[in-house]
């Protein structure tokens, strides 16, 4: 190294002379623009001496311009110059080696050598802090697609204000990202230039101290967190559920901007040496990977099961599956296996999760015991909770097709045809979600024929069948579970919901049907109308009020009901009140005979299926429960 007190030198570009300058000039030293190039008519003495003003007038401890200026920031053409002055030093001290390793050149060469790599350190060191900005992860990660956009938005200008305000952000984003860019060309020249004068420790751990710095500060303002299976434990469920949904975002984030901009980086700084870029991603990254990757698996070990684990379960194993390509090519070296495992123990902790909580929810449904049955034959608890269970869980078939195909299927045979959608490939196997969809389904039918069975009217029986039929058809038809079932499933389930209809209507009305005659148009005596009006009133009120208290809570179903009953009940009795209600002997006589209009019947019918109107429960508006006692008040006068 020169000793205190000596004057730096360079050349003059026109002369080939030596300038001298002074050693502590607090102005900006001479630019040196003229680099001899290494060959062989280059002697060594011409190499030496420009490393040496070079190098000596960039050297930290020479000068205070030197020790506040960057190089790169104050001039980038002689920035490049310093390299390949760098280069061609290491070139020559290679062949000083070869002839005399003891030489006093290759002292002074190795002194050059040390106060250049100084000098770098700090570059290297000052562009990583500098543009900490610039180079956080999602500006690298961004950039390429981002300019590979810019062309298109070109062709698309239509001078618009709103164009304007675009244009404005493009730029100032643009100007970011070359500085970005600029950025990630300086680090990796820098890199070469030292990993190639055999300084890599050095440039690795500047590196790596300010870039882990970053990852983990990403790590932690995406509110993922370190935790064992014992904090995990102890969290309340409500708790637990908020960091689970922090998680989700944050994997999304951390895989597409995170890691994935990070790697892109170190690709590019350290291209020259693969065990190098993968040493430093590794070290860099390796840690708030694991960190985030462990998270699912502590909460699929976790021993609370409230109905929402599932679904957040299933949440966490969609995200890793979904990020699993880019899992395995960020952290694709051997280095990286850790992270790999990890994430891939997560998936299978949280399928058998799944697994366990599928073959939980049948099991809960086939042990049900509650003897409740729901007034008015409406929808049991059991239907309802079930049927919306399963309707989430047909929003992720996709994963459950993968997690299920490990749990023992149904018996085919257990199953009806009417589960099997495919009359043109019956060969085709079922999807495993498909037959675990339809088993569940067919457990949850066969527990409420036993609820049914707790009704001692007949006709509710059937009426709760039909509701309960049709709202897991309609949970069906309106939910993903229309894919895995079929059009041939709801079909079919539908004529059943028309059977047990047809089979209500006719328990509970066929005291009123009977009433009336089978030709009302035929010639009767007075007598014989008086009879029919009188059978027919009592049969009604009496039938009218025991199924009062129903309801049909699909409007469609309650319309195709009531349309049933009226077609054969109303039909029948305008033509018989057309026909014989005048020949009761005079119009005064009629009206205390015959107490029920043809509009009154079917305003009558009109009101039913909305709840009760007597105590238990009615699911129908203020204003229809009010009209329909009015008019059971009458009915009862």
């Amino acid at each position: 190294m020169p000793r205190k007190g000596m004057r730096s030198i360079c050349f003059n570009p026109r002369t080939t002379s030596v300038i001298s300058l002074p050693r502590h000039s607090r102005a900006s030293p001479a630019r040196i623009t003229h680099l001899p190039s290494f060959s062989e008519s280059t002697t060594m003495e011409q190499i030496i001496e420009f490393a040496t003003a070079m190098i000596t007038k960039w050297d930290p401890d020479s000068s205070t311009f030197a020790r506040v200026t960057s190089l790169f920031y104050e001039d980038k053409g002689e920035a490049m110059q310093f390299l390949k002055c760098v280069n061609d030093l290491q070139k020559a001290m290679q062949l000083l080696v070869s002839e005399n390793s003891a030489s006093e050149k290759l002292i002074q060469a190795q002194n050059l050598m040390q106060i250049a790599m100084k000098r770098l350190q700090k570059e290297f060191y000052q562009i990583l802090s500098m543009n900490r900005a610039h180079l956080d992860p999602e500006s690298v990660s961004t950039r390429s697609s981002r300019s590979a956009r810019s062309s298109i938005s070109d062709f698309e200008d239509d001078g618009s204000p709103e164009d304007d305000d675009v244009r404005v952000a493009g730029d100032s984003i643009s100007e970011v990202e070359e500085v970005s860019s600029i950025a990630m060309s300086d680090l990796k020249s820098i890199a070469d230039c030292m990993i190639s004068a055999g300084y890599a420790k050095e440039c690795i751990r500047i590196y790596k101290i300010i870039r882990k710095s970053i990852i983990d500060e990403g790590i932690y303002r995406l509110g993922v967190e370190r935790f064992s299976n014992s904090q995990i434990n102890k969290m309340a469920w409500e708790t637990l559920e908020v960091k689970i949904k922090n998680w989700l975002d944050a994997v999304k984030i951390a895989m597409r901007t995170l890691f994935n901009g990070e790697r892109i980086l170190c690709d590019h700084v350290f291209a020259s040496s693969d065990s190098i870029k993968e040493s430093c991603f590794s070290d860099i990254s390796k840690e708030g990977a694991l960190i985030l990757f462990s998270f699912p698996e502590l909460v699929a070990k976790t021993k609370k099961s409230p109905p929402e684990k599932m679904f957040r379960v299933l949440g966490m194993y969609t995200a890793i599956a979904e990020n699993w390509p880019e899992i395995e090519s960020i952290f694709s070296h051997e280095s990286n296996s850790t992270v790999r495992l990890q994430a891939l123990n997560s998936l299978v902790k949280l399928s058998e999760t799944v697994r366990a909580m599928v073959s939980d929810f049948e099991s809960s449904i086939q042990k049900d015991s509650s003897k409740f049955h729901v007034p008015g034959g409406g929808i049991h608890p059991l239907t309802d909770q079930a049927m919306k269970y399963l309707s989430l869980l047909a929003d992720y078939s996709n994963v459950l097709t993968d997690i299920l195909a490990d749990l023992p299927p149904p018996a085919k045979s257990s199953l009806p045809e009417s589960y099997f959608d495919s009359p043109d490939s019956t060969d085709a196997p079922a999807p495993a979600i498909t037959l675990h969809v339809a088993w569940l389904i067919l457990v949850l039918l066969c527990k409420l024929d036993s609820k049914a069975k707790l009704y001692k009217d007949v006709s509710l029986s059937y009426l709760f069948l039909a509701n309960n039929l049709q709202h897991v058809v309609s949970k069906v038809r309106t939910s993903n579970l229309q894919y895995l079932l079929g059009d041939e499933w709801i079909n079919q389930n539908e004529a059943k919901v028309r059977q047990f209809a047809a089979n209500y209507e006719r328990v509970a009305w066929e005291q009123v049907f009977k009433s009336l005659p089978e030709n009302p148009t035929a010639a009767i005596t007075p007598g014989q109308a008086k009879d029919y009006f009188r059978n027919f009133q009592s049969s009604f009120e009496q039938v009218y009020n025991q199924q009062s208290s129903c309801i049909v809570p699909d409007p469609k179903l309650r319309d195709e009901i009531k349309v049933s009953i009226g077609r054969k009940l109303v039909t029948k009795y305008r033509e018989l009140y057309d026909k014989h209600r005048l020949t009761l002997g005079g119009e005064r006589n009629a009206r205390m005979v015959v107490r029920f209009s043809t509009e009154d019947v079917g305003n009558y019918l009109s009101d039913l299926f909305f709840g009760t109107i007597e105590g238990s429960g009615s699911t129908g508006s203020s204003s229809t429960s009010s009209s329909l006692h009015r008019r059971h008040s009458r009915l009862k006068a």
